[in-house]
């Protein structure tokens, strides 16, 4: 099982180096003007997911994170590493009713709610045989449609930077990795903490371990 986790991590890495190319932002010919816009939109769009956890050896099911341990912080933005004002830290991934703000997937789904809105549509459709009456056909019309929606700009859809801390499980990194598909999410990546996330989660009391360990 450990081996599948690290081979399903290594092709998810993988897969996300696409969607990384797939960011376009707004051009204007002033490119100074051009590089403050892109620098704007990206940082409202962004948010960041740092998840720390504790991971235990299952027989059955190999290294995962006990559930009790694994916490997930985010920011949206530039991180205030002044006062921490937006570094939050999220209850758990859902809460079952996706209403509560404080849980992982209610964020996603508000950032992502525009595009959500149309996919919906676009899905009663698909539902209906609209697209077409052919099964196969059907499907594939709607994931087009579908795939033009999530990468529409004018839609604003947020950049997650996925970042695990070495407590991190493959499982809580593929868990976060399910939620951009249930989202509708097509710009993401995983990246490594940077120096400004790990001092905002010392300030936190969140002591992590030496590289490498």
């Amino acid at each position: 099982m450990n081996m599948l986790l690290i081979t399903f991590f290594m092709l998810c890495t993988t897969m996300l180096k696409s969607q990384t190319l797939k960011i376009a932002l707004p051009t204007n010919n002033d490119d100074s003007k051009t590089e403050q816009n892109q620098n704007q939109a990206a940082e409202s769009q962004a948010i960041t997911i740092i998840i720390d956890g504790k991971e235990v050896d299952d027989e059955r099911l190999g290294a995962r994170s006990n559930p009790q341990d694994v916490k997930f912080y985010y920011y949206e933005g530039q991180l205030n590493l002044a006062d921490l004002s937006n570094f939050k830290e999220a209850k758990g991934i859902t809460s079952g009713d996706n209403k509560n703000m404080n849980y992982l997937r209610s964020i996603f789904m508000e950032k992502n709610k525009e595009a959500l809105k149309l996919i919906a549509v676009e899905k009663k459709k698909w539902e209906k045989h609209q697209f077409s009456k052919n099964d196969a056909a059907n499907d594939s019309l709607y994931q087009a449609a579908a795939t033009k929606i999530r990468q529409r700009d004018d839609l604003h859809p947020p950049i997650v930077m996925i970042k695990p801390t070495g407590r991190a499980s493959y499982s809580d990194v593929v868990a976060i990795l399910d939620e951009m598909q249930i989202n509708n999410i097509s710009r993401f990546q995983i990246e490594t903490l940077s120096k400004d996330d790990s001092t905002a989660l010392a300030k936190r009391g969140v002591v992590l371990p030496p590289v490498g360990k």
